[in-house]
């Protein structure tokens, strides 16, 4: 069983009791997300926290994604709405590594896996390292530049 889960639920209990739109129809959605992931596959299954970090992780991705293209687009009443909603889902994920954080661990996996002056080949390797030190943390577009910036 999810802890995270749980409070994902409680949550929704009290954002529709406190009649906050926002809030409580994010957080259908991500519940919706969740229980998708549990049915996807062959068979069914409980997601763990870090699997439910994911399913968060990626959530809010497609929102701040969508924030974007909202904006590049002139709608900024519906860039609005995604952003808040990228702001309820971010409530949920651990706290996010700056990028010094990043750049540390970064310069760690490369030392880790002997890369140093090996370019662009190393990145396979380097980014297997990293992700699953940053996953939740970072978003991985960040974390490959840096990978990307340190191997050139």
């Amino acid at each position: 069983m999810s802890a995270l889960k749980d409070r994902l639920r409680a949550d929704l209990t009290a954002a529709i009791k406190a009649r906050d739109e926002v809030r409580s129809s994010t957080l259908r959605m991500v519940l919706t997300a969740i229980t998708n992931a549990e049915v996807a596959g062959k068979e069914a299954r409980e997601l763990s926290d870090d699997d439910v970090i994911g399913v968060l992780s990626s959530e809010g991705k497609k929102r701040r994604e969508a924030a974007t293209a909202f904006e590049d687009g002139g709608r900024a009443e519906m860039a609005a709405k995604e952003k808040a909603e990228a702001e309820v889902i971010a409530d949920y994920l651990p706290e996010q590594l700056s990028a010094d954080d990043i750049a540390t661990l970064v310069t760690a996996a490369i030392a880790q896996v002997g890369a140093a002056g090996e370019g662009m080949k190393a990145m396979g390797k380097v980014m297997g390292v990293v992700t699953p030190q940053v996953k939740g943390r970072a978003d991985g577009g960040v974390v490959a530049a840096e990978v990307r910036r340190q191997l050139a």
